[in-house]
């Protein structure tokens, strides 16, 4: 029996992502009423039931939500009942749209045939949205040892080790670099083992091997990775950064050239550090002045201390320490702290002066929370608003169960969270895709984890709290209802910002 070939990037990427922003979007297809139409695409079908184009044509023409559509694929499977194909078809159709009706079809396709792995993996990718982690892995491994010779399966395979076991996730994933040196999976393993480190030792072995075993002018994720290699560079060895933007510009070619902004920088960077070192204060100041950001680097606390560092060098230590509270207030960071207490330190302003000031500046940028109102509890009856939760500071998230990257944050939301049990703390989640519904509380059960799941409303006025139709999207709000902080991000890197943020607005007085 042949095999439908599984159009599995797209979703794969979904699951996998923890930077990416998703949405759920219905698949827009023109229905088809023609009898005559039909009923030719029905007839495709019935005499190619292995192709997978048919079945799609098929679906489309009638409209997913159809329930004809399903009572067709019923009498399929009763007139093919040794064909897998059959109903991973519908069931294919019903995972692209992140509906929970493909887990039932998925799970005949296996029963018909266990060598399916396609079929296996769309399991594990339907059980993630279950929140049946253990399970789902499970079901990636069925799709890895019926097909090994998937770079896919083996790199998900691998990453799905990431949160429960480093060693066996470090391992994994160097084995698929080890086993697919001509795939994107393989550049892909190494970016992720150099962006998921903590060490900036072992990020730079990481992505020099990546840049070395995967042109980065061959292989999307080697591309994607240099951009962070430089800035982790820049941040610690600036004179290397400046080495790998010259050697990535030089191999540049067509209209969207980018190095040469990255060249620029670094030699920025390079003469600010040395003028500071010879003493020329009002020189490295101009030059650290006139550097402008993009909005994605993440070169932005270590830019804001080097120009706090330069007043500081030049005799003006009030305003290196006003300048960090200033960015303090925006983007909170442990880092920023740090460097907020030994400025205050020795300007004479102790941890009381250095919360005194922040908190003036928050108590200034803040503006109350656009209340939500009467959203449908998923786990008990009745609904919740925002008044509810007066009292406590609140971390509210948007997500849908099919969000990957929200199910990649939610570990080290939960991380952060329980460390404030029994506090004035809670945990919200808007669900923003209702067709979704069936996978919350199933979501909530088998993950166990704290936040209070809320269905959204189409078409509410979100006011300040919009995430733009967006997951996932996170704020926070203070104990009387104020909006403090928002446009965040929380992974293995800077759980301890969300930490900061949270005993912050703790001991922020009313």
């Amino acid at each position: 029996m042949k095999k439908l070939v599984f159009k599995i990037a797209s979703a794969i990427l979904i699951v996998a992502s923890s930077t990416v922003e998703s949405s759920a979007q219905t698949r827009k297809t023109e229905i088809i009423t023609d009898k005559n139409k039909l009923l030719k695409l029905r007839t495709d079908v019935e005499r190619n039931p292995d192709s997978l184009s048919y079945h799609q044509k098929y679906i489309e023409a009638m409209g997913l939500e159809n329930p004809k559509v399903t009572q067709q694929y019923a009498v399929w499977m009763s007139k093919f009942p040794k064909n897998a194909n059959i109903p991973y078809a519908i069931a294919e159709a019903y995972l692209g749209e992140e509906d929970p009706k493909a887990k039932s079809y998925l799970l005949k396709a296996v029963e018909i045939n266990p060598s399916f792995s396609d079929a296996w993996a769309g399991l594990w990718i339907d059980g993630e949205r279950w929140g049946d982690f253990k399970l789902a892995n499970s079901y990636l491994k069925k799709a890895t040892e019926t097909d090994p010779s998937n770079p896919s399966y083996a790199f998900y395979y691998a990453n799905s080790f990431y949160n429960n076991d480093k060693e066996t996730y470090e391992k994994l994933s160097l084995d698929v670099v080890s086993r697919f040196p001509s795939s994107e999976r393989g550049a892909q393993a190494l970016y992720w083992l150099a962006t998921r480190s903590n060490d900036p030792l072992t990020k730079r072995k990481y992505y020099e091997m990546l840049k070395k075993k995967y042109s980065p002018q061959d292989f999307n994720w080697s591309a994607s990775g240099m951009p962070q290699y430089f800035e982790l560079l820049l941040s610690h060895d600036p004179a290397s950064a400046l080495s790998l933007a010259k050697e990535m510009e030089s191999k540049e070619s067509g209209e969207d050239r980018q190095w040469q902004a990255h060249v620029d920088l670094a030699d920025r960077i390079v003469k600010a550090k040395n003028l500071l070192k010879e003493g020329k204060v009002t020189d490295a100041s101009e030059v650290l002045d006139n550097i402008k950001l993009s909005r994605r680097s993440r070169f932005g606390n270590d830019l804001i201390l080097l120009k706090a560092q330069a007043a500081h060098v030049g005799g003006n230590t009030l305003a290196a320490y006003e300048s960090i509270i200033k960015a303090f207030v925006t983007a909170p960071t442990v880092r920023l702290m740090d460097a907020i207490k030994m400025y205050g330190k020795m300007i004479g302003k102790d941890d009381a002066d250095n919360e005194a000031n922040i908190f003036s500046k928050i108590d200034a940028q803040s503006e109350l929370a656009t209340p939500f109102i009467g959203l449908k509890r998923y786990l008990n009856e009745g609904t919740a608003s925002l008044s509810d939760f007066k009292g406590k500071v609140l971390l509210l998230t948007y997500w849908f169960p099919g969000c990957g990257p929200c199910r990649g944050e939610f570990p080290h939301f939960e991380n952060v969270i329980r460390k404030f049990t029994g506090k004035d703390v809670d945990y919200v989640g808007i669900n923003i895709v209702s067709r979704q519904n069936d996978y919350v509380v199933p979501f909530m059960k088998s993950t166990r984890y704290s936040f209070t799941p809320l269905e959204d409303v189409e078409g509410r006025n979100k006011g300040n709290l919009d995430n733009g139709g967006a997951a996932p999207v996170n704020f926070l709000i203070d104990k009387n209802g104020y909006l403090t902080f928002s446009d965040f991000r929380t992974d293995g890197d800077n759980e301890e910002d969300l930490e900061l943020m949270i005993n912050l607005l703790l001991r922020k007085k009313s």
